[in-house]
């Protein structure tokens, strides 16, 4: 079974600004760096990297609720290496710390739901991970 997604990129306004949209009426302003666009919005690559931080956080929280675990409080860091001397001028590898706050939170739980979500379940880490390097690493307090 196959579900159709769908979102919509428009409005042009100023040199390249954009205004994304998904399922709901809730909007991202996407933009380019000076000098081509005035930096009032997220790069693609940006957006690129927030999409596999949430869903990596989004999934990792699933597990853990599963798990029978409380998080408290969830952050994703994201850093990514982007090749410049060549195009297209593509993300190479990117870095996820996950920091990670609640009663319960062990390390065997936590290392089983990020390796969960990095080897099977994030939609967005299958996609990337056979062509972007991606490692990660953990807190928990």
């Amino acid at each position: 079974m196959n579900m159709e997604m769908k979102v919509r990129v428009g409005d042009l306004r100023g040199k390249m600004q954009l205004k994304g949209t998904g399922h709901t009426s809730h909007e991202v302003q996407i933009d380019y760096i000076p000098p081509f666009g005035e930096d009032n919005g997220f790069t693609p690559l940006e957006l690129l990297m927030v999409s596999l931080a949430s869903c990596s956080g989004h999934t990792i929280q699933l597990l853990l609720q599963k798990m029978g675990k409380t998080i408290e409080q969830l952050e994703v860091l994201a850093n990514g290496t982007r090749r410049m001397d060549e195009h297209p001028t593509i993300i190479t590898d990117i870095d996820l710390q996950f920091n990670l706050k609640g009663d319960k939170l062990d390390v065997p739980s936590v290392k089983k739901a990020i390796n969960m979500a990095a080897e099977e379940l994030c939609p967005v880490w299958a996609m990337l991970k056979n062509s972007v390097a991606i490692s990660w690493n953990y807190s928990i307090s």
